[in-house]
């Protein structure tokens, strides 16, 4: 760690220093569920997570909150994991609680370690790397970097910058407790519109997790990650007070050449309740990240030699540094029984040196306010919760552009400041029918703006500038059921609009103008569990249709990536979590079944939408030791399998094939103290297209469109709570 500390810039090191010599405060152990489990074999498998535990009635769920003063899980700031699964019963469509608890038995380094696993998110590594194509319901489809069509936060506080763009190395996996994941128009209670919904990485409280946590994961390609965590908590004459801290260090050669990366973050919270009414919560984050980009290769490169890097992106040293520093405070106040108050604010400073097609240099700053009102009161003589906020995000970045020498700037091509306003207001009510059944209405406006302001216009050529305007309304409505007492079935119907990012209006060597992007989406699904004899089985299950319009479909042409607004375009799909157990044998399956096509389209017709699996399909079975020498030990097989080829380009003309991997894993919870694992992944070392760039048309050619895999690897960790 401290040798990690000397390459990192003096403030930064100064700033990650102190984190490294705090003491908790005091114990504060928890009792652990015993983990367990031992080799075996099964079919490969792809997607699935951690479903909702749905409460015994989610009307019953929607009855006033009730305080309990002493112990507890959470803080009304931040809520345990219990709370959250109280609150995704209550949801009438895709709502999912991760337990982060399982992900810690393996390597837990990307987005596919934490989500892949979670129904209805699609998570394609874009090279092993912390930026990866992340979608849920086709948003963002074709973006394998800088993520769009999502709200991200971290702790209830938005990781998005003000345009509705967000990055992935903010993310600090290890510090979550668990993941909170609403899917479409479910995520309205966090202000979201956009298609895809909501990813809320949800930390412990300083009273709630352990005092002293360490943990180091090494393996393949020389990775190396090693996370110290500290929280203590007290009571003092104003109140109670808890503090919690994560400094985490990650760095890898990376399975293919020109792809080194090295990420350092501290996350931080400290929390005070003044009152028994009044909680505070205080947040910061820093982030120091550098990634070499290897860039894409032919499909025949891919089988040939999944190693090698695209010999453009190594002659101009192609790479991401990014640098984020947070600051944010949410606080909530209890008016009386019935009715809370929420109150937020963050603070973001981002710089970016990215040498691509040309030497990108941002400096931005964000801010954002939110406020929101909750009231839990009968509404004729029922049970009824009813919700109302606001959000404002305010964001200013200035970008100077260089050509490309050797990843070094060259000559200013362009210089411009980029500023972005989005503010909205929403309204969300449940109101029981019965006890059986929950009727939610909900609506919210948008307003954005896009302004660019060109400061650098070449002789002869006109001025880059723009100022564009979206106003939107959301309406959401839909139904809860349930049909027993851990069963639920639920509908919606809602709209969605996603003004563009910067990215898709500036992203390109020339500004494109585009609109929003808007859709209708109507799903139907289930989640419940079933005590069965000696077992027990779990779902979440949900289809969806959604007709968009204006989509944002992004292409990449002579190595630049330009986005435009599209036509008409459908989605639908199924997104399934299954989970089982069975005396010492427990599984988990996560599977995606997807059709995106145009519809009626000028050029495309009613051709498929590129850069998608048609299926996707991940499985774990594992075998758990309750007794004897072995107690505590685990082990199983882990599978992913894509069955059929997708289209790389939208005339359809060339596909990534299909693939079926395997791995198994070996690990055991000592004592409440020590745990440790040894996984393998891609153990019969396939080589394998894991995500793809979008082109209008191949020709039917092989073309650099491709990004190989991950080979055969193994990684092991131990960790350590005091």
């Amino acid at each position: 760690m401290r040798s990690t500390l000397r390459k990192l810039p003096p403030a930064m090191s100064a700033f990650f220093r102190p984190a490294l010599s705090v003491r908790p405060a005091r114990l504060n152990p928890r009792p652990r569920a015993a983990l367990t489990p031992l080799v075996l074999a099964m079919l490969g498998g792809t997607a699935l997570a951690q479903p909702a535990q749905p409460v015994d009635s989610a009307i019953t769920a929607a009855l006033p909150e009730v305080t309990v003063q002493g112990s507890r899980e959470g803080a009304p700031t931040q809520p345990g994991i219990g709370a959250a699964r109280a609150t995704a019963a209550r949801v009438p469509g895709g709502a999912t609680v991760v337990d982060t608890e399982t992900a810690r038995e393996g390597r837990v380094s990307t987005l596919t370690d934490t989500l892949g696993y979670a129904p209805g998110v699609l998570v394609q590594s874009r090279f092993g790397a912390e930026e990866a194509r992340i979608s849920i319901r086709g948003s963002g489809l074709q973006r394998t970097f800088h993520g769009r069509g999502l709200l991200v936060l971290q702790d209830g506080i938005p990781i998005n910058l003000a345009d509705g763009s967000f990055d992935m190395q903010a993310i600090e996996p290890l510090a979550a407790r668990y993941i909170n994941v609403y899917r479409g128009a479910n995520a309205l209670q966090y202000g979201a519109a956009t298609l895809g919904g909501a990813i809320d990485y949800v930390s412990a409280t300083g009273a709630d997790q352990a005092p002293l946590e360490i943990r180091v994961e090494a393996g393949s390609d020389a990775y190396r990650r090693v996370h110290v965590g500290a929280a203590g908590a007290s009571d003092t004459a104003h109140g109670p007070v808890d503090y919690a801290l994560s400094v985490s260090t990650f760095d890898q050669d990376g399975f293919r050449r020109h792809a080194r990366q090295s990420t350092q973050r501290v996350i931080g919270q400290f929390g005070w309740q003044l009152t028994p009414d009044l909680d505070t919560r205080f947040y910061l984050g820093a982030v120091h990240s550098r990634s070499e980009l290897p860039g894409n290769l032919t499909l025949a490169q891919v089988m040939d030699d999944p190693r090698q890097a695209n010999a453009q992106n190594v002659a101009q040293n192609q790479k991401r540094d990014l640098d984020l520093f947070r600051l944010a405070n949410r606080t909530s106040f209890r008016i009386d029984d019935v009715q809370r108050v929420d109150v937020g604010g963050y603070w973001v400073h981002k710089e970016l040196f990215h040498p691509i097609f040309q030497v990108l240099d941002q400096n931005s700053d964000d801010v954002g306010l939110s406020l929101r009102y909750q009231l839990t009161a009968p509404l004729f003589g029922r049970p009824n919760r009813l919700a109302a906020g606001v959000q404002f995000s305010h964001g200013v970045l200035n970008e100077d552009r260089w050509t490309n020498v050797s990843g070094r700037r060259g000559a200013r091509t362009n210089q411009n400041r980029q500023t972005a306003l989005t503010a909205s207001a929403y309204l969300d009510n449940q109101w029981s029918v019965t006890d059986a059944v929950a009727l939610t209405g909900g609506v919210q406006f948008t307003r954005a703006t896009r302004r660019l302001d060109d400061r650098f216009i070449a002789p002869g050529e006109a001025s880059d500038s723009f100022d564009m305007r979206y106003t939107a309304w959301s309406p959401r409505i839909g139904v809860l059921v349930d049909v027993a007492p851990r069963v639920q079935v639920y509908g919606n119907l809602s709209r969605s609009v996603e003004p563009p990012t910067f990215s898709e209006l500036a992203g390109g060597l020339n500004p494109i103008r585009n609109a929003a992007q808007r859709a209708w989406t109507a799903e139907i699904g289930t989640r419940g569990e079933l005590p069965l004899d000696n077992a027990k089985l779990g779902w979440d299950v949900s289809a969806y249709h959604a007709e968009l319009r204006g989509e944002l479909l992004a292409t990449v042409v002579n190595g630049i990536t330009q986005t435009r607004n599209a036509g008409r375009t459908l989605h639908q799909g199924v997104e399934a979590g299954l989970w089982g157990e069975t005396g010492p044998w427990r599984t988990r399956i996560a599977a995606l079944v997807n059709r995106f096509r145009f519809d009626g389209d000028r050029l495309y017709g009613n051709n498929a939408l590129p850069g998608v699996p048609r299926a996707l399909l991940r499985a774990e079975l594992t075998y758990r030791f309750r007794e004897g020498l072995l107690q505590g030990v685990y082990a199983g097989v882990t599978g992913e399998w894509q069955p059929g080829s997708y289209a790389v380009d939208m005339a359809n003309t060339f596909s990534a094939p299909s693939y079926a991997i395997w791995g198994v894993k070996l690990g055991q919870q000592v004592n409440r103290q020590w745990s440790w694992f040894v996984e393998g992944r891609n153990l019969s070392d396939r080589r394998y297209v894991a995500a793809t760039g979008i082109v209008p048309s191949m020709a039917g050619r092989d073309g650099a469109q491709f990004l190989p895999g991950d080979g055969r690897s193994v990684y092991a960790g131990v960790q350590y709570r005091y």
